[in-house]
């Protein structure tokens, strides 16, 4: 992920009550200071604070100010309740100012980066980078590694293929090999693999399982080899989680079934969870999902949420993702709420959107924290989400949001003004 944004300058926002991603408690009458390259200077009581010097201020007027958010599971490629496979009906030219439109939705609910786990081109990463486009910058698998007949073959009958580019079919160790370094050929950051079934895909369950351990390990094998990148699991039932923790993957995305003993060995692996609760809170929707999708989402979203408390409770490293596009795009932050009504403490769920969502992402010495030496992505939000963390998951309570010290959204009531 490269962290430049272009155009940055110095900044100072005062008057904030400051969250700043480490767990420490809120910093009443705090200010924020960032340079010209958008290095935060300093982020601390307003008593501490250096003096003026010709920064663009921003007056918080006492609201809360915390970390840029991260997305670690999005699909920005995919228009929420539209199959992948009716792309191939759309003028690409349309395709492509949808997904600039969803990134910039994106960015203005909060997040400030995101890793996109299957159907983005690395273009749009590249876009962010160079300031052509709005929006997170962006970690992308491109597409998704799974066998024949598995969560990423949504092939019909007649061979006709309803992906829209997302998937990489592999069926042996060699073949997975050569998969992923086709991914990694394509630009990927990071490999997406399919040990389980899944919900969406038509002709399994979530209980099945699809690469074999070896087949995985070979994955990993080749991400090591081509630059150390992390390896995504999508894993919801038990057996094909267990199967991708020994494997030794960065992380289990859903994780529907983590039972203790999947508990057990990720707390050994070091594997970190990302919960997507957004797919059973909010991406339920009879009228406008296949029957076959709406009955395992039935089926699994008190299994989910018994199973995702149960990680939460355990302490287990857990980072914000919400698998966008299966649910609604540009309210990301809905998903603390969910963490929350699984147990977690709002400075929990908060932390898990910034401080341990960047260190999945490889990035935390960079940014997930508002500290000196750190990138200044910012977020500033009316209400207190301490004691309301849904506040985060209306967009417009988010009402300025800042990447490296570059204003992206402005909804203060006050105009900034130049500090003498």
């Amino acid at each position: 992920m490269n962290t430049t944004i272009h155009a940055s300058s110095a900044l100072r926002i005062e008057r904030a009550r400051l969250i700043d991603g480490t767990g420490a408690a809120p910093i009443d009458d705090a200010v924020l200071v960032a340079g010209d390259d958008g290095v935060i200077g300093y982020a601390g009581p307003a008593a501490g604070a250096p003096a003026p010097a010709g920064e663009r201020v921003i007056d918080a007027g006492g609201r809360t100010v915390l970390p840029g958010f991260f997305d670690c599971h999005v699909h920005l490629g995919f228009q929420h309740g539209r199959s992948p496979g009716r792309r191939a009906e759309e003028d690409p030219v349309l395709q492509m100012l949808g997904t600039v439109r969803r990134l910039r939705e994106t960015l203005d609910a909060g997040i400030t980066s995101a890793r996109d786990l299957g159907g983005l081109p690395a273009g749009f990463r590249t876009a962010v980078e160079q300031g052509l486009v709005e929006g997170p910058r962006l970690q992308t698998a491109v597409r998704i590694i799974g066998h024949t007949g598995g969560h990423s073959d949504v092939r019909l009958p007649d061979g006709h293929d309803l992906s829209g580019g997302m998937s990489e079919i592999a069926d042996t160790e060699d073949e997975v090999r050569l998969a992923t370094r086709r991914v990694i050929r394509a630009g990927a950051d990071l490999i997406k693999v399919c040990a389980t079934g899944g919900m969406g895909s038509p002709y399994d369950q979530p209980d099945d399982e699809e690469l074999t351990e070896a087949e995985i390990r070979a994955v990993i094998d080749e991400g090591r080899r081509h630059g150390g990148r992390a390896v995504a699991a999508h894993a919801q039932g038990t057996a094909g989680i267990m199967t991708a923790l020994r494997a030794g993957v960065t992380s289990i995305e859903h994780g529907y079934g983590m039972d203790d003993a999947a508990c057990d060995l990720a707390g050994e692996t070091g594997a970190f969870v990302v919960p997507t609760l957004s797919t059973v809170y909010a991406g339920i929707n009879k009228e406008t999902m296949p029957d076959y999708h709406y009955q395992k989402k039935i089926r699994w979203s008190g299994i989910t949420k018994t199973n995702i408390a149960r990680v939460i409770e355990r302490g287990l490293p857990v980072a914000l993702g919400t698998d966008a596009a299966v649910g609604p795009h540009g309210v990301n932050l809905m998903e603390l709420s969910y963490l929350v009504d699984l147990g977690m403490t709002p400075m929990g769920a908060i932390i898990a959107g910034t401080r341990t969502a960047s260190e999945l992402l490889g990035v935390s010495g960079r940014l997930g924290t508002l500290e000196a030496g750190k990138l200044a992505d910012v977020v500033v939000c009316d209400g207190d989400p301490l004691r309301d963390i849904t506040v985060l998951g209306d967009p417009g309570n988010v009402v300025c949001v800042v990447q490296q010290g570059v204003v992206r959204k402005d909804l203060l009531p006050a105009p900034a003004r130049t500090a003498a």
